[in-house]
Protein backbone atom coordinates (compact mmCIF):
# COMPACT_ATOMS: atom_id res chain seq x y z
CA UNK A 1 0.00 0.00 0.00
CA UNK A 2 1.17 3.34 -0.71
CA UNK A 3 1.78 5.95 1.48
CA UNK A 4 -0.77 8.27 -0.28
CA UNK A 5 -3.28 5.02 -0.02
CA UNK A 6 -2.77 4.56 4.07
CA UNK A 7 -5.34 6.24 5.90
CA UNK A 8 -4.26 9.41 7.83
CA UNK A 9 -3.28 8.47 11.44
CA UNK A 10 -5.89 10.21 13.48
CA UNK A 11 -4.83 12.29 16.80
CA UNK A 12 -5.02 11.00 19.64
CA UNK A 13 -7.60 11.38 22.08
CA UNK A 14 -7.06 13.36 25.22
CA UNK A 15 -7.60 10.45 27.68
CA UNK A 16 -5.06 8.71 26.12
CA UNK A 17 -1.84 10.22 27.64
CA UNK A 18 -0.68 10.86 31.45
CA UNK A 19 2.29 11.57 32.22
CA UNK A 20 4.43 8.68 34.45
CA UNK A 21 5.63 9.91 37.51
CA UNK A 22 6.20 7.87 40.86
CA UNK A 23 4.08 10.69 42.47
CA UNK A 24 1.10 9.01 41.35
CA UNK A 25 1.42 5.76 43.33
CA UNK A 26 0.70 7.64 46.95
CA UNK A 27 -2.25 9.26 45.73
CA UNK A 28 -3.78 5.11 44.14
CA UNK A 29 -2.59 3.63 47.61
CA UNK A 30 -4.15 6.36 50.00
CA UNK A 31 -7.69 5.69 47.34
CA UNK A 32 -7.08 1.70 47.79
CA UNK A 33 -5.30 1.24 50.69
CA UNK A 34 -6.25 4.19 53.47
CA UNK A 35 -6.76 2.54 56.56
CA UNK A 36 -3.69 -0.29 56.06
CA UNK A 37 -0.17 1.21 57.26
CA UNK A 38 1.84 2.81 55.26
CA UNK A 39 4.71 3.63 57.70
CA UNK A 40 6.04 2.57 60.79
CA UNK A 41 9.05 5.11 62.23
CA UNK A 42 9.59 3.80 66.24
CA UNK A 43 6.27 5.05 67.68
CA UNK A 44 5.39 6.64 64.68
CA UNK A 45 2.94 4.92 62.98
CA UNK A 46 0.79 6.57 59.88
CA UNK A 47 -1.74 5.03 57.28
CA UNK A 48 -2.02 5.75 53.46
CA UNK A 49 -4.55 8.17 54.27
CA UNK A 50 -2.17 10.14 57.17
CA UNK A 51 0.54 9.61 54.60
CA UNK A 52 -1.05 11.45 51.57
CA UNK A 53 -2.55 14.05 53.80
CA UNK A 54 1.05 15.39 55.26
CA UNK A 55 2.56 14.71 51.51
CA UNK A 56 0.17 17.38 50.74
CA UNK A 57 1.16 19.83 53.75
CA UNK A 58 4.71 19.15 52.67
CA UNK A 59 4.26 20.36 49.45
CA UNK A 60 2.79 23.55 51.29
CA UNK A 61 5.32 24.14 53.30
CA UNK A 62 7.57 24.05 50.54
CA UNK A 63 5.93 26.50 48.18
CA UNK A 64 5.18 28.72 51.41
CA UNK A 65 9.40 28.34 52.04
CA UNK A 66 9.76 30.07 48.14
CA UNK A 67 10.56 26.80 46.44
CA UNK A 68 9.42 26.77 43.39
CA UNK A 69 8.65 24.99 39.92
CA UNK A 70 12.33 23.19 39.34
CA UNK A 71 14.08 24.62 42.48
CA UNK A 72 16.10 21.86 44.55
CA UNK A 73 14.99 20.66 47.71
CA UNK A 74 18.19 18.79 49.42
CA UNK A 75 17.09 16.03 51.97
CA UNK A 76 20.17 15.33 54.84
CA UNK A 77 17.93 12.61 56.35
CA UNK A 78 18.30 9.36 57.70
CA UNK A 79 15.45 6.48 56.75
CA UNK A 80 12.27 7.77 57.81
CA UNK A 81 8.63 9.18 57.25
CA UNK A 82 10.06 12.67 56.64
CA UNK A 83 12.45 10.79 54.12
CA UNK A 84 9.51 8.82 52.47
CA UNK A 85 7.13 11.92 52.88
CA UNK A 86 10.10 13.95 51.01
CA UNK A 87 9.61 11.37 48.12
CA UNK A 88 6.51 12.01 47.00
CA UNK A 89 6.07 15.63 48.10
CA UNK A 90 8.64 17.02 46.36
CA UNK A 91 7.38 15.28 42.85
CA UNK A 92 3.98 16.40 43.12
CA UNK A 93 5.50 19.78 43.83
CA UNK A 94 7.40 19.96 40.54
CA UNK A 95 11.00 20.75 42.30
CA UNK A 96 13.48 18.32 42.76
CA UNK A 97 14.98 16.20 45.26
CA UNK A 98 18.53 16.05 46.31
CA UNK A 99 18.97 13.52 48.59
CA UNK A 100 22.26 14.08 50.51
CA UNK A 101 24.34 10.57 51.56
CA UNK A 102 24.66 10.93 56.01
CA UNK A 103 28.52 9.61 56.22
CA UNK A 104 29.85 12.84 54.21
CA UNK A 105 31.61 15.23 55.25
CA UNK A 106 30.52 18.96 56.04
CA UNK A 107 33.01 19.94 53.41
CA UNK A 108 31.44 17.51 50.52
CA UNK A 109 28.23 18.35 51.92
CA UNK A 110 28.90 21.67 51.29
CA UNK A 111 29.97 21.40 47.48
CA UNK A 112 26.86 19.34 46.72
CA UNK A 113 24.34 22.27 47.89
CA UNK A 114 26.33 24.66 46.12
CA UNK A 115 26.59 22.40 42.62
CA UNK A 116 22.82 21.36 43.08
CA UNK A 117 21.84 25.34 44.23
CA UNK A 118 19.64 24.00 46.69
CA UNK A 119 16.96 26.14 47.52
CA UNK A 120 16.32 24.92 51.04
CA UNK A 121 17.90 21.80 53.08
CA UNK A 122 15.70 19.41 55.34
CA UNK A 123 17.52 17.66 58.09
CA UNK A 124 16.21 14.99 60.22
CA UNK A 125 17.18 16.06 63.84
CA UNK A 126 20.37 13.30 64.00
CA UNK A 127 21.81 15.62 61.51
CA UNK A 128 20.80 18.80 62.87
CA UNK A 129 23.78 20.56 63.65
CA UNK A 130 25.62 19.50 60.28
CA UNK A 131 22.65 20.34 58.20
CA UNK A 132 22.86 24.07 59.98
CA UNK A 133 26.50 24.51 59.71
CA UNK A 134 26.59 23.76 55.77
CA UNK A 135 23.81 26.05 55.43
CA UNK A 136 25.24 28.47 56.88
CA UNK A 137 28.06 27.98 54.90
CA UNK A 138 25.95 28.48 51.75
CA UNK A 139 23.42 30.72 52.58
CA UNK A 140 20.25 27.99 51.84
CA UNK A 141 17.41 28.13 54.89
CA UNK A 142 17.58 24.77 57.08
CA UNK A 143 14.69 22.85 58.11
CA UNK A 144 14.98 20.58 61.08
CA UNK A 145 12.48 17.85 61.23
CA UNK A 146 12.07 16.58 65.10
CA UNK A 147 12.58 17.71 68.14
CA UNK A 148 15.86 20.64 69.19
CA UNK A 149 15.30 22.49 72.09
CA UNK A 150 11.80 21.73 72.99
CA UNK A 151 10.24 22.38 69.19
CA UNK A 152 9.89 20.23 65.90
CA UNK A 153 9.93 23.22 63.33
CA UNK A 154 8.99 20.53 60.78
CA UNK A 155 5.90 19.48 62.20
CA UNK A 156 4.66 23.45 63.61
CA UNK A 157 5.08 24.10 59.88
CA UNK A 158 2.72 21.60 58.57
CA UNK A 159 0.21 22.01 60.69
CA UNK A 160 0.03 25.45 59.64
CA UNK A 161 0.41 24.69 55.83
CA UNK A 162 -1.08 26.58 53.23
CA UNK A 163 -3.10 24.31 50.30
CA UNK A 164 -1.45 21.58 48.74
CA UNK A 165 0.46 22.79 45.23
CA UNK A 166 0.44 19.79 42.60
CA UNK A 167 2.60 20.78 39.25
CA UNK A 168 1.81 17.90 36.13
CA UNK A 169 5.18 16.99 35.49
CA UNK A 170 7.20 16.22 31.93
CA UNK A 171 7.64 12.64 31.78
CA UNK A 172 10.97 13.15 31.00
CA UNK A 173 11.42 16.24 33.64
CA UNK A 174 13.99 16.58 36.49
CA UNK A 175 12.76 14.26 39.54
CA UNK A 176 16.15 13.84 41.49
CA UNK A 177 19.66 14.58 41.47
CA UNK A 178 21.73 11.93 43.07
CA UNK A 179 25.29 12.37 43.38
CA UNK A 180 27.81 9.43 43.25
CA UNK A 181 30.28 8.68 46.00
CA UNK A 182 33.42 10.88 43.73
CA UNK A 183 35.95 8.38 45.40
CA UNK A 184 37.97 9.59 42.09
CA UNK A 185 37.30 12.90 42.13
CA UNK A 186 34.44 15.56 42.81
CA UNK A 187 30.95 13.85 43.40
CA UNK A 188 28.54 14.46 40.02
CA UNK A 189 24.77 14.87 40.10
CA UNK A 190 23.18 11.63 38.29
CA UNK A 191 19.77 13.51 36.76
CA UNK A 192 16.93 11.38 37.29
CA UNK A 193 13.17 11.74 35.56
CA UNK A 194 9.92 11.37 36.06
CA UNK A 195 9.36 8.34 33.98
CA UNK A 196 12.19 5.92 34.50
CA UNK A 197 11.54 6.27 38.55
CA UNK A 198 8.15 5.25 37.68
CA UNK A 199 8.97 2.28 35.61
CA UNK A 200 12.01 1.18 38.05
CA UNK A 201 9.30 0.92 40.80
CA UNK A 202 7.54 -1.19 39.10
CA UNK A 203 10.09 -3.15 38.04
CA UNK A 204 11.04 -3.74 41.54
CA UNK A 205 7.73 -4.24 43.21
CA UNK A 206 7.64 -6.95 40.14
CA UNK A 207 11.01 -8.60 40.97
CA UNK A 208 10.52 -8.30 44.97
CA UNK A 209 6.99 -9.57 44.73
CA UNK A 210 6.29 -6.96 46.53
CA UNK A 211 2.31 -6.93 47.67
CA UNK A 212 -0.26 -5.74 50.14
CA UNK A 213 1.41 -7.69 52.82
CA UNK A 214 4.56 -6.62 52.42
CA UNK A 215 6.42 -5.28 55.59
CA UNK A 216 9.70 -3.45 53.84
CA UNK A 217 12.58 -3.03 56.29
CA UNK A 218 14.48 -0.33 55.38
CA UNK A 219 18.08 -1.47 55.51
CA UNK A 220 19.02 -0.10 52.47
CA UNK A 221 19.71 3.86 52.93
CA UNK A 222 16.71 5.83 51.44
CA UNK A 223 19.28 8.44 49.90
CA UNK A 224 21.30 6.45 48.37
CA UNK A 225 19.36 5.66 44.88
CA UNK A 226 16.49 7.02 45.71
CA UNK A 227 16.49 3.81 47.98
CA UNK A 228 16.61 1.40 44.71
CA UNK A 229 13.32 3.54 43.80
CA UNK A 230 11.48 1.30 46.96
CA UNK A 231 10.65 4.64 48.43
CA UNK A 232 7.54 4.20 45.68
CA UNK A 233 7.63 0.78 44.76
CA UNK A 234 6.76 0.12 48.51
CA UNK A 235 3.82 2.61 47.89
CA UNK A 236 2.54 1.58 44.62
CA UNK A 237 2.44 -1.98 46.38
CA UNK A 238 0.30 -0.85 49.19
CA UNK A 239 2.86 -2.52 51.36
CA UNK A 240 4.06 -0.60 54.62
CA UNK A 241 7.60 0.85 54.81
CA UNK A 242 9.54 -0.11 58.39
CA UNK A 243 11.85 2.84 58.98
CA UNK A 244 15.68 1.47 60.31
CA UNK A 245 17.38 4.96 61.10
CA UNK A 246 20.78 3.24 61.99
CA UNK A 247 22.42 0.13 60.90
CA UNK A 248 22.06 -2.09 63.89
CA UNK A 249 22.24 -6.49 63.24
CA UNK A 250 20.75 -7.16 66.88
CA UNK A 251 18.01 -4.62 65.93
CA UNK A 252 17.26 -5.81 61.71
CA UNK A 253 16.92 -9.82 63.75
CA UNK A 254 14.33 -8.02 66.00
CA UNK A 255 12.58 -6.99 63.29
CA UNK A 256 12.96 -9.89 61.39
CA UNK A 257 11.49 -12.17 64.36
CA UNK A 258 9.16 -10.07 65.52
CA UNK A 259 7.71 -7.47 63.05
CA UNK A 260 6.87 -9.76 60.28
CA UNK A 261 9.37 -8.60 57.88
CA UNK A 262 8.99 -9.79 54.10
CA UNK A 263 11.69 -8.02 52.19
CA UNK A 264 14.44 -6.08 52.72
CA UNK A 265 17.23 -4.85 51.01
CA UNK A 266 21.50 -4.63 51.64
CA UNK A 267 24.82 -4.66 50.26
CA UNK A 268 26.99 -8.08 51.02
CA UNK A 269 28.36 -6.53 53.76
CA UNK A 270 25.66 -5.96 55.56
CA UNK A 271 24.63 -9.53 54.77
CA UNK A 272 27.91 -10.40 56.34
CA UNK A 273 27.19 -8.26 59.47
CA UNK A 274 23.44 -9.92 59.57
CA UNK A 275 24.64 -13.73 59.32
CA UNK A 276 27.74 -12.66 61.69
CA UNK A 277 25.21 -11.19 64.51
CA UNK A 278 25.42 -13.32 67.79
CA UNK A 279 21.53 -13.29 67.50
CA UNK A 280 21.55 -14.43 64.29
CA UNK A 281 19.13 -17.74 64.02
CA UNK A 282 16.89 -19.84 60.96
CA UNK A 283 13.56 -17.91 60.83
CA UNK A 284 10.70 -20.28 60.96
CA UNK A 285 9.59 -18.50 57.45
CA UNK A 286 10.98 -17.31 54.17
CA UNK A 287 12.32 -13.48 54.00
CA UNK A 288 13.23 -12.18 50.45
CA UNK A 289 16.06 -9.79 50.10
CA UNK A 290 17.94 -8.05 47.84
CA UNK A 291 21.87 -7.48 47.12
CA UNK A 292 23.65 -4.96 45.42
CA UNK A 293 26.54 -2.72 45.23
CA UNK A 294 29.19 -5.49 45.00
CA UNK A 295 28.95 -9.25 43.77
CA UNK A 296 28.22 -11.47 46.78
CA UNK A 297 30.13 -14.81 46.89
CA UNK A 298 28.88 -17.92 47.02
CA UNK A 299 29.30 -19.00 50.11
CA UNK A 300 27.70 -15.81 52.02
CA UNK A 301 24.76 -16.51 50.03
CA UNK A 302 24.73 -19.92 51.32
CA UNK A 303 24.61 -19.17 54.31
CA UNK A 304 21.96 -16.82 54.06
CA UNK A 305 19.96 -19.63 52.66
CA UNK A 306 20.36 -21.38 55.83
CA UNK A 307 19.16 -18.37 57.71
CA UNK A 308 16.01 -18.74 56.01
CA UNK A 309 16.94 -15.30 53.76
CA UNK A 310 16.52 -16.29 49.87
CA UNK A 311 18.79 -13.54 48.67
CA UNK A 312 18.36 -12.05 44.99
CA UNK A 313 21.22 -10.56 43.31
CA UNK A 314 20.61 -7.23 41.56
CA UNK A 315 23.16 -4.73 40.04
CA UNK A 316 23.05 -1.37 39.27
CA UNK A 317 24.60 1.89 39.58
CA UNK A 318 23.50 5.67 40.62
CA UNK A 319 23.36 6.17 36.36
CA UNK A 320 20.48 3.13 36.50
CA UNK A 321 17.83 4.15 39.22
CA UNK A 322 19.59 1.16 41.36
CA UNK A 323 19.07 -2.42 40.22
CA UNK A 324 19.00 -2.51 36.25
CA UNK A 325 19.82 -6.14 36.42
CA UNK A 326 18.39 -8.93 38.36
CA UNK A 327 19.62 -12.27 38.80
CA UNK A 328 15.90 -13.93 37.77
CA UNK A 329 15.84 -17.34 39.56
CA UNK A 330 14.23 -19.87 37.17
CA UNK A 331 12.33 -23.20 38.09
CA UNK A 332 14.72 -25.41 36.49
CA UNK A 333 17.76 -24.66 38.55
CA UNK A 334 16.07 -25.73 42.00
CA UNK A 335 16.59 -29.18 41.51
CA UNK A 336 20.97 -28.21 41.73
CA UNK A 337 22.72 -29.10 44.60
CA UNK A 338 23.23 -26.08 47.56
CA UNK A 339 26.89 -25.62 45.76
CA UNK A 340 25.14 -25.09 42.66
CA UNK A 341 22.33 -22.75 43.35
CA UNK A 342 25.04 -20.69 45.34
CA UNK A 343 26.79 -20.44 42.24
CA UNK A 344 23.95 -19.76 40.32
CA UNK A 345 22.87 -16.99 42.49
CA UNK A 346 26.44 -15.52 42.58
CA UNK A 347 25.59 -14.35 38.87
CA UNK A 348 24.74 -10.54 38.33
CA UNK A 349 21.86 -11.90 35.81
CA UNK A 350 19.35 -10.19 32.87
CA UNK A 351 17.59 -6.61 32.28
CA UNK A 352 15.25 -6.25 34.42
CA UNK A 353 11.83 -5.94 33.47
CA UNK A 354 12.05 -2.04 32.55
CA UNK A 355 15.17 -2.21 31.16
CA UNK A 356 16.62 -2.83 27.79
CA UNK A 357 18.64 -5.73 27.03
CA UNK A 358 22.68 -5.47 28.46
CA UNK A 359 25.56 -5.92 26.43
CA UNK A 360 29.21 -7.08 27.26
CA UNK A 361 31.78 -5.43 24.71
CA UNK A 362 35.13 -5.84 23.74
CA UNK A 363 37.24 -3.17 22.96
CA UNK A 364 36.62 -2.48 19.71
CA UNK A 365 32.75 -2.44 20.32
CA UNK A 366 31.80 -5.48 19.26
CA UNK A 367 29.64 -8.33 21.25
CA UNK A 368 31.66 -10.69 23.42
CA UNK A 369 31.40 -14.40 22.96
CA UNK A 370 28.87 -15.80 24.75
CA UNK A 371 30.69 -18.40 26.24
CA UNK A 372 30.97 -17.67 30.26
CA UNK A 373 34.48 -16.95 29.69
CA UNK A 374 35.23 -14.03 27.18
CA UNK A 375 35.81 -10.83 29.33
CA UNK A 376 34.58 -6.90 28.07
CA UNK A 377 33.02 -4.32 29.54
CA UNK A 378 28.88 -3.72 30.23
CA UNK A 379 26.56 -1.55 28.85
CA UNK A 380 23.39 -0.64 29.24
CA UNK A 381 20.86 1.34 28.07
CA UNK A 382 16.62 2.57 27.84
CA UNK A 383 14.39 4.25 30.10
CA UNK A 384 16.15 3.82 33.47
CA UNK A 385 19.38 5.14 32.62
CA UNK A 386 19.59 9.03 33.90
CA UNK A 387 19.45 12.02 31.78
CA UNK A 388 23.04 12.62 32.20
CA UNK A 389 25.75 14.31 34.33
CA UNK A 390 24.12 17.55 36.10
CA UNK A 391 26.25 20.86 35.22
CA UNK A 392 28.67 18.42 33.67
CA UNK A 393 28.38 17.44 29.57
CA UNK A 394 32.19 16.18 29.53
CA UNK A 395 31.32 13.67 31.96
CA UNK A 396 27.94 12.75 30.59
CA UNK A 397 29.82 12.14 27.00
CA UNK A 398 32.70 10.12 28.31
CA UNK A 399 30.33 7.84 29.85
CA UNK A 400 28.39 7.22 26.57
CA UNK A 401 29.80 4.61 23.77
CA UNK A 402 27.76 4.52 20.43
CA UNK A 403 24.39 6.02 22.68
CA UNK A 404 25.19 3.02 25.23
CA UNK A 405 26.11 3.67 29.12
CA UNK A 406 29.74 2.38 30.07
CA UNK A 407 29.39 0.79 33.85
CA UNK A 408 33.35 0.58 34.21
CA UNK A 409 32.35 -3.31 34.94
CA UNK A 410 34.31 -6.03 33.34
CA UNK A 411 31.78 -9.14 32.59
CA UNK A 412 31.48 -12.04 31.11
CA UNK A 413 28.25 -13.07 29.00
CA UNK A 414 26.86 -16.83 29.96
CA UNK A 415 25.35 -18.96 27.13
CA UNK A 416 21.88 -18.38 28.59
CA UNK A 417 22.26 -14.56 28.32
CA UNK A 418 22.97 -13.67 32.46
CA UNK A 419 26.11 -11.66 32.65
CA UNK A 420 28.28 -12.22 35.56
CA UNK A 421 30.63 -9.56 36.92
CA UNK A 422 34.21 -10.25 37.02
CA UNK A 423 35.56 -7.04 38.30
CA UNK A 424 35.42 -3.55 38.45
CA UNK A 425 37.35 -2.00 35.43
CA UNK A 426 39.82 -0.05 37.82
CA UNK A 427 40.31 -3.02 39.95
CA UNK A 428 41.34 -5.47 38.17
CA UNK A 429 45.42 -6.34 38.56
CA UNK A 430 47.20 -6.89 35.41
CA UNK A 431 50.61 -8.90 36.55
CA UNK A 432 52.97 -9.93 34.37
CA UNK A 433 50.47 -9.31 31.70
CA UNK A 434 48.01 -11.40 33.05
CA UNK A 435 44.65 -10.04 34.01
CA UNK A 436 43.33 -11.21 37.59
CA UNK A 437 39.88 -10.45 38.43
CA UNK A 438 39.92 -9.55 42.23
CA UNK A 439 36.38 -10.83 42.64
CA UNK A 440 37.70 -13.88 42.19
CA UNK A 441 40.18 -14.17 44.79
CA UNK A 442 37.93 -12.66 47.18
CA UNK A 443 35.37 -15.63 46.44
CA UNK A 444 38.19 -18.21 47.29
CA UNK A 445 39.34 -16.49 50.33
CA UNK A 446 35.34 -15.94 51.33
CA UNK A 447 34.75 -19.89 51.22
CA UNK A 448 37.57 -20.69 53.98
CA UNK A 449 35.09 -21.24 57.18
CA UNK A 450 37.11 -18.47 59.13
CA UNK A 451 36.80 -15.52 56.85
CA UNK A 452 34.07 -12.99 57.23
CA UNK A 453 35.02 -11.05 54.23
CA UNK A 454 38.28 -10.08 51.83
CA UNK A 455 39.16 -7.33 49.97
CA UNK A 456 41.81 -7.40 46.67
CA UNK A 457 43.76 -4.76 45.45
CA UNK A 458 46.77 -4.40 43.51
CA UNK A 459 50.39 -3.03 45.32
CA UNK A 460 52.88 -1.75 42.23
CA UNK A 461 55.72 -4.39 42.44
CA UNK A 462 59.16 -3.80 40.18
CA UNK A 463 59.15 -7.07 38.72
CA UNK A 464 55.62 -7.27 37.97
CA UNK A 465 53.91 -4.26 37.45
CA UNK A 466 51.44 -4.74 40.43
CA UNK A 467 50.69 -7.51 42.49
CA UNK A 468 47.52 -8.86 44.84
CA UNK A 469 47.26 -8.09 48.21
CA UNK A 470 44.59 -9.05 50.46
CA UNK A 471 42.64 -7.49 53.26
CA UNK A 472 40.61 -10.35 55.09
CA UNK A 473 38.11 -10.05 58.35
CA UNK A 474 38.01 -13.18 60.05
CA UNK A 475 35.67 -14.73 62.86
CA UNK A 476 36.12 -13.87 66.62
CA UNK A 477 38.65 -16.59 68.07
CA UNK A 478 39.34 -18.24 64.53
CA UNK A 479 42.96 -19.23 64.77
CA UNK A 480 43.47 -19.12 61.18
CA UNK A 481 47.01 -17.93 59.75
CA UNK A 482 48.63 -16.27 56.33
CA UNK A 483 50.07 -19.79 55.50
CA UNK A 484 46.70 -21.26 56.15
CA UNK A 485 44.98 -19.10 54.00
CA UNK A 486 47.66 -19.11 51.21
CA UNK A 487 47.61 -22.45 51.05
CA UNK A 488 43.76 -22.38 50.36
CA UNK A 489 43.72 -20.13 47.93
CA UNK A 490 46.76 -21.67 45.93
CA UNK A 491 44.88 -25.63 46.45
CA UNK A 492 42.07 -23.26 44.36
CA UNK A 493 44.09 -20.93 42.23
CA UNK A 494 46.91 -20.39 39.61
CA UNK A 495 50.05 -19.74 41.73
CA UNK A 496 50.35 -16.04 39.74
CA UNK A 497 46.67 -15.02 41.26
CA UNK A 498 47.76 -15.96 44.89
CA UNK A 499 48.45 -12.53 47.19
CA UNK A 500 51.56 -11.83 47.86
CA UNK A 501 50.68 -10.74 51.26
CA UNK A 502 47.54 -10.91 53.82
CA UNK A 503 46.58 -8.57 56.03
CA UNK A 504 44.25 -9.24 58.72
CA UNK A 505 41.48 -5.93 59.25
CA UNK A 506 38.50 -4.89 59.43
CA UNK A 507 37.30 -3.21 55.70
CA UNK A 508 36.70 0.14 55.72
CA UNK A 509 33.21 0.71 53.73
CA UNK A 510 31.26 3.56 52.26
CA UNK A 511 27.49 4.28 54.10
CA UNK A 512 26.20 2.31 51.41
CA UNK A 513 28.03 -1.19 52.60
CA UNK A 514 30.62 -1.48 49.67
CA UNK A 515 33.77 -1.83 50.23
CA UNK A 516 36.45 1.03 49.91
CA UNK A 517 38.81 -0.28 47.79
CA UNK A 518 40.42 2.79 47.17
CA UNK A 519 41.28 3.18 51.00
CA UNK A 520 42.82 -0.37 50.49
CA UNK A 521 45.18 0.60 47.72
CA UNK A 522 46.11 3.73 49.64
CA UNK A 523 47.29 1.60 52.40
CA UNK A 524 48.95 -1.33 50.08
CA UNK A 525 51.52 1.05 48.68
CA UNK A 526 53.23 0.61 52.27
CA UNK A 527 54.32 -3.50 52.83
CA UNK A 528 52.43 -4.68 55.67
CA UNK A 529 55.54 -5.31 58.32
Amino acid sequence: MSDESRPPVPAPAPFTFAPLTPASFLDRAAAVFADRTAIVDGDRRLTYREFHRRVGRVTGVLESLGVGAGDRVAALCANSHVMLELHSAVPVHGSVLVPLNIRLSERELTYILSHSGAAVLIATVEFADRARAVGEAVGVRVLVAGEVDGRDEYEELLARADEPVRREPEERGLLAINYTSGTTGRPKGVMYHHRGAYLQSLAMAHHAGLGPATNYLWTLPMFHCDGWCFTWAVTAAGGTHVCLRAIDPGQIWRHLTEDGITHFSAAPTVLTMIAEDPTARRLDRTVAAGTGGAPPSPALLSRMTRLGIDVTHLYGMTETFGPIVVNQWQPEWDGGTDDDRAVRSARQGIGNIASGRVRVVAGDGTDVAADGETTGELLVRGNIVMLGYYRDPDATAAASQDSWLRTGDIAVMHPDGYVEIQDRSKDVIISGGENIASVEIERVLDAHPDVVESAVVGRADERWGEVPVAYVTVRAGARVSTDDLLDHVRRELARFKVPKEIVFADLPKTSTGKIQKNVLRTRSRTPNP
